[in-house]
């Protein structure tokens, strides 16, 4: 008795390997990656643009007195061919003249960004510049879109009528006549325009691949872009509980600290060179907190110096514990107009904090997310059957958890090809058995000799 008791308390007295608070960078990513989405706003409009035509007897009047400076014949066609689109450029609107007809360019434009779930239920975090863009913006960007698109398919009208193909040098000539053109002679004009914002997720299929999914939005509750409160919380309608991240407390953090940063920097999931598929794992860059500054409205931000760029904005910043500090929000510029390195800047929980609160929301941690992070304790421990056990019940609850079939698949390898490898619990457990099976045997063989010798 005094033994099983003695036993017990030494069990009790261990510690977990789910409980250690602290993760490397690669325990951070294992455990917040599934919850980090990308945010699409994508606007759709009409553009309806007057139609132009060439004017037929001005430009038969130019190759004729180009064709005239060529007594001797010394004039190469590629000379003439640059001799015309010079005119044209210096000219347009001796050269182009306007109809009453329209042509209507249906076009789309996205926005695209970082986010993350704050609850189980489908509750998502975000900056609100993401989804609520200026009016001259979106018109200017849904103007330049056409632009380009005509522009394009009259250069190739050009070289299909001419039987030429122009250089690149001849092109941009082109593009800046059209830009002349299209500035000061045609008029275009916006209808329907419509905004549709959509939460995009990893989700497991099996077989180690993931599938994309696209869940239009509705938004919550929403601050400003910057300088105002830039977050906005959004909604999506989810199948089952979905891995969300911790927010930390409302405390700011102190300069010097370590952070970590997820998100999709737009050069990445641009990239003609990495493949559709992959664009939607987040990228994690990190780095310290910088200092402590404060807003032009009078409310707290974390510089830090962590690499960011387009795209990152409304991605979690987290601390060495996996919890959410912070959202990525704005960079600093150079004078050169680009974003300067290792001068970024996060709005701290604390202010999402006060939407979520308007809102309703408590961002309490799901059960599954936390069955999913004891799950990678063991898993990093190698005590691959226990996270075995916790991986099949997060997969049982929601079968599409971002790499969830994969972890268990690692798992069952584990267990299989190279028999689990116990942890520290485990090892005394056995210890603590083999003892007390040996005293047990040692005790019996003393009964029985006691008894034997006393007859």
């Amino acid at each position: 008795m005094r033994f099983s008791s003695i036993f017990l308390l030494t069990l009790i007295a261990l510690p977990s390997v789910a409980q250690d608070p602290l993760l490397s960078a690669v325990g951070n990513y294992a455990l917040n990656r599934p919850g980090v989405v990308m945010i699409r706003t994508e606007y759709t409009a009409n553009v309806y643009v007057n139609s132009m035509k060439m004017d037929d007897r001005a430009f038969n009047n130019l190759l004729d007195s180009i064709q005239r400076l060529d007594h001797g014949g010394g004039v190469m066609p590629e000379q003439k061919l640059d001799m015309v689109l010079r005119e044209m450029s210096s000219r347009p609107e001796r050269y182009f003249k306007t109809t009453f007809d329209y042509i209507k360019q249906p076009e789309q434009i996205t926005a695209s960004g970082s986010g993350f779930f704050v609850t189980g239920n489908g509750y998502v975090a975000t900056n609100c510049h993401l989804i609520e863009r200026d009016e001259s913006f979106i018109r200017r960007q849904f103007i330049l879109t056409a632009f380009r698109q005509i522009s394009e398919a009259s250069i190739a009208a050009l070289e299909n009528a001419w039987a030429t193909r122009f250089t690149e040098q001849q092109r941009s000539l082109l593009y800046n006549t059209y830009a002349s053109v299209y500035s000061r002679l045609f008029s275009m004009i916006l209808y329907d325009v419509k905004r549709n914002i959509y939460v995009v997720y990893r989700s497991d299929s099996g077989d180690r691949r993931s599938d994309t999914v696209k869940k239009l939005a509705r938004v919550v509750v929403q601050g400003q872009p910057m300088p105002g409160k830039d977050i906005a919380i959004l909604k999506i309608q989810v199948p089952a509980e979905m891995p969300m991240l911790t927010l930390a407390p409302a405390e700011l953090p102190q300069v010097g600290q370590e952070l970590y940063v997820y998100g999709y920097p737009g050069p990445v999931t641009n990239n003609d060179f990495v493949s559709a598929e992959s664009a939607i794992e987040p990228t994690l860059t990190t780095g310290i907190i910088s200092a402590i500054k404060k807003s032009v409205g009078g409310w707290p931000l974390i510089q830090m110096d962590a690499n960011i760029n387009h795209g990152s904005s409304g991605g979690p910043v987290c601390n060495d514990k996996g919890e959410v500090i912070g959202l990525t929000t704005f960079g600093s510029l150079e004078n050169t107009g680009g974003l300067a390195a290792g001068l970024n800047f996060a709005v701290p929980v604390s202010i999402l904090d006060e939407y979520l609160d308007s809102a309703g929301i408590k961002p309490v941690p799901s059960a599954i997310t936390r069955l999913f992070a004891d799950a990678l304790g063991f898993y990093e421990a190698h005590q691959y059957r226990n996270a075995l056990h916790l991986f099949e019940r997060v997969g049982r609850l929601n079968p599409q958890y971002p790499g969830i079939n994969t972890y268990i698949a690692d798992c069952t390898r584990e267990i299989d090809g190279k028999g689990d490898r116990l942890g520290p619990i485990e090892r005394l457990l056995i210890i603590f058995i083999f003892i007390g099976l040996l005293i047990a045997a040692i005790g019996a063989w003393w009964v029985r000799y006691r008894r034997t010798w006393l007859r």
